[in-house]
């Protein structure tokens, strides 16, 4: 089929364009910078340059390209947020809660003129996604967390809107993949000793706050790029979480990670510190969030992690 890519040169992007392209798809890569054209030409797709919060280049990008299948991975998260960003995330995300708003609209109008039969947007497992209510693992018929603090409720209201729009389309099949926590080539946890997160844990500056019961679930980027392909081909509309099959808490995984980054044991920061520097939302992050269960998505996509486990995912495949 050919399959419209917005945000091609982004981390999973770069990852999908090629596994779209290997499966014998007519890939185009839409990207803001007319720069990026050739690193897209390389992986395979052919370059259309527009920007997203642009309605009627959108527009003349996807009717002169007339796709199938529309792939929305469109973010603007340059890496992971520090202690300032979390007391003040709506600086941090503003930018992304646009694209996930104005964005999706545009696309999905863009979408609905040129008639494509499918439209697959990117979403997130994270604070606010599952409330922290009942078991340590949740599915996609679980409700959100409406009781967040008060800073972060813009981005939670911004993921919640791309949901709601992808989902009630009743002109093409709208899926919305629910992805873990990223690591692997290009993300925050990596082989890349310059890394955002991989840089702060090997200098202790990721602590295990309170107790560490938080619930993470996380996926490769191959992983995530694997589930997309499969969606564009598979399962019907809806929610999919797209995470590892071991939901874990942080007083599990973030040691483990530290030990294969060749890193000192993280530190224990009591929650009340945490609270003065940083706000309410790291200490949900870390002591109160749930994971996600991965059932619907292997049995409706027919997909499998190949990183099936954080556990052999840090220890094997942060570089590749």
């Amino acid at each position: 089929m050919k399959v419209f890519v917005a945000g091609a040169t982004g981390a999973l992007g770069t990852q999908l364009v090629p596994q779209l392209a290997a499966a014998g798809h007519d890939v185009i890569g839409m990207t803001r910078s007319s720069a990026k054209a050739d690193m897209l030409r390389a992986l395979g797709a052919r370059p259309v340059v527009a920007d997203a919060l642009d309605p009627d280049a959108v527009a003349r990008a996807v009717a002169e390209t007339e796709p199938e299948v529309i792939v929305h991975q469109l973010t603007a998260l340059k890496g992971e947020p520090g202690l300032r960003d979390m007391r003040n995330p709506d600086r941090f995300g503003a930018m992304t809660n646009r694209l996930r708003t104005e964005g999706t609209d545009h696309l999905l109008a863009a979408g609905r003129a040129v008639g494509i039969r499918r439209f697959i947007a990117q979403s997130i497992v994270a604070i606010g996604t599952y409330a922290r209510t009942g078991g340590p693992v949740k599915t996609e018929d679980d409700p959100p967390d409406l009781d967040l603090p008060v800073m972060w409720r813009s981005g939670a209201d911004a993921i919640r809107y791309l949901e709601d729009a992808v989902t009630g389309i009743d002109w093409a099949e709208g899926l919305v993949l629910r992805y873990g926590a990223f690591y692997g080539p290009g993300t925050g946890i990596s082989a890349d000793p310059e890394a955002l997160l991989t840089k702060a844990i090997r200098k202790r500056r990721f602590p295990i706050i309170g107790d560490g019961a938080g619930i993470w679930s996380f996926v490769h980027i191959e992983d995530a790029a694997s589930a997309t392909a499969a969606a564009v081909d598979n399962g019907g509309p809806g929610i999919y979480n797209v995470v590892d099959d071991e939901p874990a808490p942080v007083r599990e995984w973030l040691p483990f990670l530290a030990e294969q980054l060749g890193a000192k044991k993280p530190m224990r920061v009591p929650r009340f510190v945490v609270r003065m520097l940083a706000g309410e939302a790291p200490v949900l992050m870390m002591t109160k969030m749930r994971g996600a269960s991965n059932a619907k998505a292997k049995r409706e996509l027919g997909w499998q992690p190949r990183w099936f486990t954080w556990r052999v995912g840090f220890a094997k495949g942060l570089g590749e």
